[in-house]
């Protein structure tokens, strides 16, 4: 990537985290082009020249995050460790992630009542291949004897929805952060798969 290549996705990140504040505030359809521009210091054309239009924004700041929380996963179904461990590690991570992003996860809800076919082709994409990498962490620990035989496409959506929904009662002012959260979290959640004999060895 070039210099002047790696200065326009630095600004057109700065406008997606400007954005995912404003969106999140003002709410999709009570914030303006020119509301993110002059939070921005920026004029309306400039926004424009990243982005086509208010739909094109939200769009890419889903693919922001779902790009990232999929490099995420695949940096940690790098690391040798028992599949467990890696699995635990995922799900912290991901709650760490979702708090850190808290506002743009919210504008994730409802993608139906916002975007084309073809952008709701490709966000379902990227959730179905983000889906998959615990799909395949939750059969790996089955074949190894370490997590009781379940129904994955279930247990995964169990999993994930229980994550997702910390995003609507976390509270940055509580007594634990969001590694102290994320922990107890996914200690609860790997219960649903963990043999009785290692529930007993642990």
């Amino acid at each position: 990537m070039s210099l002047r290549e790696r200065k326009s996705a630095k600004k057109k990140e700065e406008i997606i985290r400007s954005a995912v504040s404003i969106l999140s505030e003002k709410g999709y359809h009570g914030t303006t082009m020119e509301e993110i521009a002059s939070k921005l210091l920026m004029t309306k054309g400039s926004v424009y020249y990243y982005f086509k239009d208010k739909q094109d924004l939200l769009y890419q700041i889903q693919l922001m995050i779902l790009h990232q929380s999929i490099t995420n996963m695949n940096d940690i179904q790098k690391l040798d460790l028992p599949v467990s461990d890696i699995l635990r590690k995922a799900m912290i991570v991901h709650i760490e992630y979702l708090i850190s992003e808290k506002s743009g996860f919210e504008l994730m809800i409802n993608p139906e009542e916002i975007f084309s076919t073809s952008q709701l082709d490709e966000i379902f994409r990227l959730r179905d291949e983000y889906g998959m990498c615990f799909d395949q962490l939750i059969v790996q620990g089955i074949d190894k004897g370490d997590f009781v035989s379940v129904d994955i496409k279930i247990v995964r959506n169990i999993i994930l929805g229980a994550m997702n929904w910390v995003t609507q009662w976390y509270s940055y002012e509580g007594k634990m952060n969001k590694t102290e959260i994320a922990t107890m979290i996914s200690e609860y959640l790997m219960q649903i798969l963990i043999t009785d004999k290692r529930k007993h060895t642990s």
